[in-house]
This record gives structure tokens, sequence and C-alpha cells, in this order.
């Protein structure tokens, strides 16, 4: 059976161990303690590896086998998302209130007080976004934020880290414009991390923890400074 292994902090160049070193049983944690600096975070994503820990918690490692994941050509789109995105209900941007989206990501949802997103992470992320690596997709209805998703980019992947919704699929137009910029860009993947009901239902597929690692590895736009440009084209528009 494998140990866990601790992380020394302050030492973001300290690697991290094999993924195949996680465990069973919690499926994929991997190691404990750390820090959130950038270049541990960016480390732990191309190693396909994510912070996922709740407040007071020190930091826990995860990769887990196997790896939900949504190829943006296979995005399902049921009929009342389809009308809505015909509508154009929402105003879509990108990378224009990342703050504001992780925030409300991280608020209390209905029927739950608690969140893993702390004040630690928000920060954490808010610092890879102003390098470039975070993203962000907004919804608008006026000049009201009411969706959003954030995550990271790393070569043909983007890891999709929360979303929210204070409207009426709000969330689900976000994710589907967030594909068709994924297809333009040519990334290959987007990364839910681990399968629930909900992705299963937009179409997400698993993949083994061996092969989306080595799909990590592979060159691709999230390598890219300026591959994800503010304005949105009109080929991004989903059908």
């Amino acid at each position: 059976m494998h140990e866990l292994t601790w992380l020394p902090p302050h030492a973001p160049d300290a690697p991290f161990p094999d993924v195949g070193r996680a465990l069973h049983e919690p499926n994929g944690l991997l190691a404990v303690g750390g820090d959130l600096a950038p270049a541990r975070l960016l480390r732990a994503y191309r190693a396909g590896i994510f912070p996922w820990y709740s407040p007071g918690e020190p930091i826990l490692w995860w990769s887990p086998d196997p790896r939900a994941v949504i190829v943006p050509e296979r995005l399902r789109v049921p009929r009342r998302l389809a009308r809505t995105l015909r509508q154009g209900r929402f105003r879509i941007s990108y990378d224009t209130a990342f703050r504001a989206v992780v925030e409300a990501c991280a608020a209390p949802r209905h029927g739950s007080s608690g969140t893993w997103i702390s004040a630690e992470m928000m920060d954490a992320y808010t610092r890879l976004h102003r390098l470039g690596h975070a993203h962000s997709v907004e919804a608008w209805d006026g000049e009201t934020l009411v969706g959003g998703l954030y995550g990271v980019a790393v070569g043909q992947v983007f890891s999709g880290e929360s979303m929210f919704s204070r409207a009426r699929d709000a969330s689900k137009v976000v994710l589907a414009h967030l594909c068709a910029r994924l297809r333009r860009l040519g990334f290959t993947l987007l990364d839910g991390q681990v399968l629930s009901g909900h992705l299963l239902r937009l179409g997400a597929e698993t993949l083994s923890r061996q092969r989306f690692v080595a799909l990590l590895r592979l060159p691709g736009p999230g390598d890219r400074a300026g591959a994800w440009p503010a304005a949105a084209r009109a080929d991004e528009t989903p059908a």
C-alpha cells in the first residue's frame, strides 16, 4: 500500500510523487502539504494533479483514476439548452471578471453552507490568471453576472475548476460556449476531474489516468501566451 507524500512548504520546485502512487481509497489522493505558489500549481496540472481540500485542512493533492473528461466536439446539448443558445439570452465574455467568477463559485450553494474554495484558493488562482494560465467564461444578463466558469489551460487540456449559475441554464450556456472556444483553439479535452451525474448528462466520459497524463505531455494552445483572446469570435458560437 502506498503512503502519502508530505510536500515541504515554500519550495515550489519540490517534485510531486509519481501519480501511480495515488491511493485507491480515497480515489486519487496523492500528497499533502506544500503551498499554492504558481510554479507548484502549474507543475501539478502538467502532471495531472490538482488541489482539493476544505478550509482548515492541509492542502490535499489528487490525481483520480479514471479521469472525467468532455471532448469538446461531443458535448451533449439538450433540446432546452439548444433553444436557449439560439435565443442568445445571455451575453458571453472571457476573462473580464475572473475574480468575480471565482468568488461566485465559492459562495454557498442551495442546501449547503460550506465551500472548498477558500480565500487562499481564490488568491492562488487569481495569481495564475494574472500570469495568463487561468481563465474565466462569464454569462451576463444586462450588466448582471449570472453564470460563469473558471479553470486552467495546460497544453491541449483545459481543466475546469468550478462553475456557478444564478439564472436557469446560465452555467450550461457558459459550458457550451467554452467547448466551442476549445474546439477553435485546438484543445483536445475539457477536464472535469471526477465523474458526476451532471457531467454524464452533458456527455462526459472517462479516460485512464495513464492516458490522461500522456495527453497532458503533448504541446498545445495552453502553452502559448496570447492563445486565449478576451474577445469571442463568430465561429466560437455553439450551433
